[in-house]
Parts: C-alpha cells; sequence; structure tokens
C-alpha cells in the first residue's frame, strides 16, 4: 500500500469528491481524519472506511471558523501523533451571473475557499515539515470556453491556485509538496447541477473527450492517493485537470 502509516486530513469528506478522496487513501494504507460540518455523513465516511479494514477519526470541523479549524487539527495530531497528507476539498459555491451573486454568498464562498484553505495550510505546517502532502482543489471553471454563471467561483478558487503556488515555491524546501486538481465528479453539487440544466449538462458531458463524469473515488481519489505517494514525491506546484481531458490548464 502507497500510503501504509500515513495520516490525512480531509475537509469536506462527509460526502461526494471529499468522500471519495478519503476512501481512496484509506484503500492506501492511510489513517483519515474525515472532517466536515455533519456529524452524522462523517460518521457515514468513517464505517465505510472500516468496513474496508481501515481507520478513521470523524471530527465535526466549520472551515469559516478559524478556532474550530485550529480545535481540529490539534485533536488530528493529538489523536494520531503527527500529519503528512492535507487535502482541501471543503468549500461553499457561489454560483450564478454577477448580478445575481450576494456579498454574503461570496463572502461565504471566500471563507470558505481561500481563507480556510491558506488557514488550514499554516496551521498544519509545522506537523507536515519533512514528508508533507498538500492537495487543494480548484475547478476547470475559470477555463471554461464560457463563464456565464461561474465568475465568482471561478474567481474564488483561482485564488486557491495562486495560494498552493505560493506555498509550493515557499515550503518546497522544508520538504512538503503542494499541488492542486481540477476534477469533474459526480459529487451531490454537479448531479444536482445536471438534473437543474439538463441541456448544458449534455453539452458538457460532450466536451469531455472520454464522454463521462469522473467517479469521486476511483478516478478523483485513486488519484489524489497516487499524488500524495512516493511515487509523485518530484510533483510539485502543479494545477492538474482530473476531467477527462476537457480542460487545457495554464
Amino acid at each position: 500500500m502507497m500510503l501504509e502509516n500515513k495520516i490525512a486530513l480531509v475537509t469536506g469528506a462527509g460526502q461526494g469528491v471529499g468522500q471519495g478522496i478519503a476512501l481512496a487513501l484509506a484503500a492506501e494504507g492511510a489513517k483519515i481524519a474525515v472532517t466536515g460540518r455533519t456529524e452524522s455523513k462523517l460518521h457515514t465516511t468513517c464505517e465505510l472506511i472500516r468496513e474496508r479494514g481501515g481507520e478513521a477519526l470523524p471530527v465535526v470541523c466549520q472551515v469559516k471558523s478559524e478556532e474550530s479549524l485550529a480545535n481540529c487539527v490539534e485533536t488530528v495530531v493529538g489523536h494520531y501523533g503527527g500529519l503528512q497528507i492535507l487535502v482541501n476539498n471543503a468549500q461553499e459555491v457561489p454560483l450564478g451571473e454577477l448580478h445575481d451573486i450576494t456579498d454574503k454568498a461570496f463572502t461565504a464562498g471566500f471563507e470558505s475557499g481561500p481563507l480556510a484553505t491558506l488557514r488550514m495550510m499554516k496551521l498544519c505546517y509545522p506537523h507536515l515539515k519533512g514528508d508533507g502532502c498538500i492537495v487543494n482543489l480548484g475547478t476547470s471553471s475559470a477555463k471554461r470556453w464560457d463563464v456565464n454563471g461561474f465568475g465568482a467561483y471561478a474567481a474564488i478558487k483561482e485564488a486557491i491556485r495562486a495560494l498552493s503556488r505560493a506555498a509550493a515555491c515557499e515550503w518546497g524546501p522544508d520538504g512538503i509538496r503542494t499541488n492542486v486538481i481540477l476534477p469533474h465528479a459526480k459529487s451531490p453539487g454537479l448531479e444536482w447541477w445536471m438534473n437543474q440544466y439538463p441541456e448544458q449538462a449534455a453539452e458538457f458531458i460532450q466536451s469531455i473527450p472520454q464522454k463521462r463524469i469522473g467517479d469521486c473515488e476511483e478516478d478523483i481519489g485513486r488519484f489524489v492517493a497516487l499524488l500524495c505517494s512516493e511515487g509523485s514525491s518530484y510533483i510539485n506546484g502543479q494545477s492538474i485537470g482530473v476531467d477527462g481531458g476537457q480542460a487545457l490548464i495554464g
């Protein structure tokens, strides 16, 4: 197993992409801190991991709260004795055309996205030094041919990409790698969008060379596990589309 005895903290791991990543990391031997807002969802993910023979710890965490983030990291390190992998997945998504985006929605997106990501990276930094890996989640929405309705969301996620590149450059000498994935996955959010806008969804799927949406665990999670493994030890500061070839990342 590629990640045997590694400790991983995954935010927003109660469902969707976060859950898929947690399951895939656990399948490769990592012990998983499953964090998120809804305790019942965290226990569901932990039970799935344990049923497969893995080890998991549920930790309720509100990523918009600096105190909650600090308590989360302290709890995880106190329980497992260390931390080698951080996956920043949790995010409130401000979708809609610019005239329809409220300050409240944009602020919530910023607080749960780039601000939470920055805070979490800084909190985990002392524990990641020497052999640490950070994976942050971006979006290819900023690379869409038509960004109608995705501008605010894309702006927030692009801020995460900029912070990740800085972390890769500044913390690389400390033995910490930082990368970004830009996934297409059958998350609850994407499935809701596909049901609400079936014509756009059909066009979207046709724009993917592989003509399908990725699976949260098999396609997204397993790639994250590879990215956190020794086989990817020289991959740092990259933004990687995990999207069947749909977006050109520049």
